[in-house]
């Protein structure tokens, strides 16, 4: 048996562990999921000290996390394939390379362009696991469990975002931005040891290998770069960037068509019947791009818009991260008391209130009632978070179950990569407004500049108000009444 292949089975862990054994894989795809996440948001307290390092404007800044979220959206539409083809095991061990070594070689680059290459190297290892944990939880763990199991998971994630920033503008002020790509690598050595310990090598998630959609995947690639890069154009270049644009919906129309005529989709469109997973793919893109956006304008709001440094950016997040770890796992436990849509809808209305309120702040405003907007906010995406994957899968046929979690994900990242552009773009754009199309933030003076941020920070706000609308429908549909049956 070479390396690769050894391992316990699963007679073998169950025969040791019995029914902790899930417990354990999960706690493993935990450990991987964090150092993903962590990879994923630690980067942007280091956007304006890159920005100095490689002169870079907020629309050619914001490809540092823009191209992580389009490498992750595409390599999740990858996941149920190598399930099928390598097993749990292995496929999550080769996304915990693919990442760490992404992290090793970003953090030597000495490129802005080989910066990005590593940005996308890990992003696909990001995206490669993030659909695993909803797949086990769904396949594996029985439905009265799988909202414990998913507040548990979610606990241990949700500390990622909150912690990897503060610990991210300590070390940009201590080290540099370099450092930051480092801080992944022992998650990543921990996640591989322990999956080579816990995980069987027969995976229960194994099924049928099947082919791999090669012109789909083509497809929604070419149509999610195109549709990126014209966005980032059309500003500068109008007639460059409608044809991308035009081109990308090309590109995706093309997609959508082929899906419907593919043997071996990547994503099977019979999902769309289902009204609770239409409704939960429009939630979950709009929630993608308004938190992924989010997530990339708050450490730059407090670094360029209100003049905090990089450590102080990174700690506004701390507090609110504890503050959603309690929250998800209160959630997670009233899902069966209050209905996921319900939920849902609850946490995008806070969500949305803490992005109005950041829109009143001035130079004057205490670094105090930041947290709190802040912390109003992570409220409502603890709310959200067990709540959007099990309310837009219950019903869907546990066949599509793989696929479908996949979906939900590959969703709501692609809405967080579009998200992520649109708010350097706007940013970008605002800016222009205030200062005549400056080189950086800092060439506009603190009030016009402060206003831009102000500007970006309502636009998410309407993007929520419109998936409110989407997350009330997410509601099952009535069973039909039946009544008596007439006696001849």
């Amino acid at each position: 048996m070479i390396p690769w292949q050894a391992g316990p089975t699963r007679e073998s862990l169950a025969a040791r562990y019995g029914e902790r054994t899930r417990w354990l894989v999960l706690l493993v795809l935990m450990i991987g999921t964090i150092s993903s996440i962590i990879s994923s948001t630690i980067v942007n307290v280091a956007i304006p000290d890159l920005s100095r390092t490689f002169v870079l404007t907020q629309a050619r800044a914001q490809w540092v996390s823009a191209s992580f979220m389009i490498a992750m959206t595409l390599g999740m539409l990858l996941t149920p394939w190598l399930l099928l083809r390598l097993g749990l095991r292995r496929t999550f061990i080769g996304a915990v390379v693919l990442l760490g070594c992404g992290g090793l070689v970003g953090g030597l680059a000495h490129s802005y362009e080989l910066v990005l290459m590593m940005r996308v190297t890990e992003g696909l290892a990001a995206g490669i696991m993030q659909p695993l944990p909803n797949i086990l939880i769904l396949r594996a763990f029985e439905e009265r469990e799988q909202g414990r199991a998913m507040s548990l998971f979610g606990f241990g994630v949700i500390l990622a975002p909150a912690v990897g920033p503060s610990v991210g503008g300590f070390l940009v002020e201590a080290f540099g931005w370099r450092s930051i790509f480092f801080v992944v690598l022992p998650f990543c050595v921990l996640a591989a040891f322990l999956a080579r310990r816990f995980m069987p090598v027969n995976s229960a998630l194994m099924g049928e290998r099947q082919p791999l959609d090669w012109t789909g995947l083509l497809l929604i690639s070419a149509a999610t770069i195109m549709l990126m890069n014209g966005l980032v154009e059309v500003m500068h270049a109008p007639a460059l960037g409608s044809g991308l644009l035009a081109g990308g919906a090309l590109a995706l129309g093309a997609f959508v068509f082929w899906q419907l005529r593919a043997v071996y989709p990547l994503v099977d469109m019979r999902l769309f019947s289902y009204r609770q997973f239409a409704m939960g793919a429009i939630v979950s893109f709009m929630y993608g791009a308004s938190l992924y956006g989010s997530t990339y304008l708050l450490p730059v709001y407090m670094q360029l818009g209100l003049g905090y440094t990089p450590t102080h950016a990174g700690l506004l997040l701390l507090p609110a991260g504890i503050c959603l770890a309690i929250v998800i796992v209160l959630a997670g436990r009233l899902i069966e008391i209050i209905r996921p849509y319900q939920q849902v809808t609850l946490g995008l209305a806070l969500l949305m209130a803490s992005f109005l309120l950041m829109a009143t702040n001035s130079l004057a405003t205490s670094y105090i009632v930041l947290v709190l907007w802040v912390v109003v906010g992570r409220i409502g995406l603890g709310l959200i978070l067990p709540s959007l994957s099990i309310g837009a899968m219950r019903g869907v046929d546990f066949s599509l179950v793989s696929q479908g979690s996949s979906g939900i994900s590959f969703i709501r990242q692609l809405g967080g990569a579009i998200g992520i552009s649109v708010c350097g773009i706007v940013l970008q754009w605002r800016l222009g407004m205030q200062g005549g199309e400056p080189v950086s933030a800092s060439a506009v003076d603190p009030v016009h500049r402060l206003a831009a941020f102000d500007d970006t920070f309502l636009f998410l706000g309407v993007l929520l108000g419109l998936a409110m609308l989407a997350a009330w429908r997410m509601r099952p549909a009535p069973a039909p009444v039946i009544g008596p049956t007439d006696q001849p």
